[in-house]
């Protein structure tokens, strides 16, 4: 799925990195917790998150994430975005609960790790 498309599906907003939303993303990843995100992901994903700190843009960094959706309108600090540029990653923000945007993506046939289909 490109990017864009989880742009349109999750009404979101681009932070940074628009020169990138034709990229592809094939798997997502919905946590709060980085250690989890750590211990799951697999393949270039988009990681949906509420949390608001550097440490999920150096994660998402460490695991070759491409996008990264903040959830529930939240906010990245101004650090945020440029860690994300300086790594090649993009930003998106909803308004959307973290369940409804995982939600929306698997419908939509954006799978989770380890699976191939919806």
């Amino acid at each position: 799925m490109k990017i864009s498309e989880i742009k349109k599906l999750l009404n979101a907003k681009v932070i940074c990195g628009e020169e990138l939303a034709e990229n592809d993303v094939y798997s997502a990843c919905g946590s709060d917790m980085m250690s989890d995100v750590l211990a799951y992901v697999k393949d270039q994903a988009v990681l949906l998150t509420g949390l608001v700190n550097s440490q999920v843009i150096r994660t998402a960094e460490m695991m070759d994430m491409v996008c990264i959706v903040f959830v529930r309108s939240k906010q990245p600090t101004e650090e945020m975005i440029e860690l994300a540029k300086d790594s090649g990653i993009v930003i998106l923000t909803t308004d959307l609960r973290l369940y409804e945007a995982c939600g929306q993506l698997y419908v939509n046939g954006l799978v989770g790790n380890g699976r191939t289909e919806v």
